[in-house]
C-alpha cells in the first residue's frame, strides 16, 4: 500500500494536548508501524540558555527550523536522520538519536509549519486550538507534576510566552486540514477530559469524507452534528461530536469511515479497540471519550487515504 512513509503534522501551542493526541494514533496504526518526532527536539538553545537570553522556546530564532525542514524531506523519502534530543526534564540536551522512519511518521511540536518547506513535507496537517482556558488549566497540570514547576512558574512563562504565542504559534492555524478544538460543554466541567466535546474544522484542502449520508441523521441540536461555519474568514464544514454522545452515533461515523476506506478497519474499530479514545480516569479505571475517538479515526482515515492515493 505505501511505496514511502506517510508524514503527519501536529501542531498547536504548548499543552494543546499534541502528545496525547500522537500517541493515541500511534497505537491505531500499530506503534511498531509508527515513527514519532517532536520539534521540540530541534532547540537552539537548552532551559537556562534560555532563560539567560530572555528568549522563549516559541520564538523560530530559538530553534534550528532548517534542520527540522531538512530532516522532514529526508523522513518523507525514506531516508534515516540523526535526531537532536532536547530532555524536558533536565533542560538540556540528550546524544542524538537515529532515526529510520516506519510506515508512518507523525510530527508533533509548535513551529511545524513554519516555513513553506516545512509545510509541504506532510500528507495531512493537523492544528490543535482548545480554548485558552483549557490550554492553561493542561500546561499548569502537566508543568506541575511531570516538569518540576510551581503553579506560579508556569502562570508567569504563560503571560511572557503570550506575544511569541499570538506572533507564532496560532498564524498556523491557516496551514491546517483540520483544526481540532476540545472545549467544555455548556454544563461541562473543563477538569473533567471525559466530557469534553470536540469541533473539527475540515478544510477543503484534502478531501474529506462525503459525511452528506450521515446528514438525515444527524440533529442540529444532537451529540453529532455537521454545520457550516466560517474559519479565519472562510466557509468550512465542522463536525462536532459531544462528550454524551451515544456508542450508535459514534460508530454510525465510523461505519461511513470504514466505507471509503474499507482498510480503515484493519487498524481501528471503536467496537475491537479498547485503547481508540482511552482516557485512564481519576481512579485508575479506562474509560473511552467518543470525541477523541473519533478524532483520531478521522486523522487515521485520511493518513490511510493519503497512502492509497500515492500508490
Amino acid at each position: 500500500m505505501i511505496s514511502r512513509p506517510i508524514v503527519l503534522g501536529i501542531v498547536g501551542d504548548s499543552a494543546a494536548g499534541k502528545t496525547t493526541l500522537t500517541k493515541g494514533i500511534a497505537q491505531v496504526l500499530g506503534e511498531e508501524n509508527v515513527t514519532i518526532i517532536c520539534t521540540d527536539d530541534y532547540h537552539r538553545y537548552d532551559r537556562q540558555q534560555r532563560v539567560e537570553m530572555g528568549i522563549s522556546a516559541l520564538h523560530p530564532d530559538c530553534n534550528y527550523l532548517d534542520i527540522i525542514q531538512q530532516h522532514l524531506s529526508l523522513l518523507r523519502s525514506g531516508q534515516s536522520i540523526l535526531k537532536p534530543i532536547y530532555n524536558h526534564t533536565s533542560g538540556k540536551f540528550d546524544p542524538p538519536e537515529y532515526i529510520k522512519p516506519g510506515k508512518f511518521v507523525i510530527v508533533e511540536g509548535l513551529l511545524g509549519y513554519s516555513t513553506r518547506g516545512m509545510r509541504d513535507s506532510y500528507d495531512v496537517r493537523v492544528y490543535l486550538a482548545p480554548p485558552e482556558e483549557l490550554r492553561y488549566a493542561w500546561k499548569i497540570k502537566r508543568d506541575t507534576r511531570k516538569r518540576g514547576y510551581t503553579e506560579a512558574q508556569v502562570r508567569e512563562q504563560l503571560r511572557n510566552r503570550e506575544s511569541d504565542s499570538d506572533a507564532y504559534i496560532r498564524p498556523q492555524r491557516q496551514w491546517a486540514d483540520l483544526v481540532v478544538s476540545f472545549y467544555p460543554g455548556k454544563n461541562g466541567d473543563s477538569q473533567n477530559d471525559l466530557l469534553l466535546n470536540v469541533k473539527l474544522v475540515l478544510r477543503p484542502t484534502i478531501p474529506h469524507p462525503d459525511l452528506s449520508v450521515l446528514t438525515p441523521s444527524m440533529d442540529n441540536n444532537g451529540a453529532v452534528r455537521l454545520v457550516l461555519d466560517r474559519d479565519m474568514g472562510k466557509p468550512v464544514d465542522v463536525l462536532e461530536i459531544d462528550g454524551h454522545a451515544t456508542a450508535e452515533q459514534v460508530l454510525a461515523v465510523e461505519r461511513m469511515l470504514c466505507n471509503e476506506v474499507p482498510y480503515l478497519g484493519q487498524f481501528c474499530s471503536l467496537e475491537g479497540d479498547p485503547n481508540i479514545g482511552k482516557i485512564v480516569g481519576t481512579t485508575g479505571e479506562t474509560l473511552q471519550s467518543y470525541p477523541l475517538a473519533l478524532t483520531q479515526l478521522f486523522i487515521t482515515y485520511h493518513m490511510l487515504k493519503a497512502a492509497n492515493v500515492q500508490v
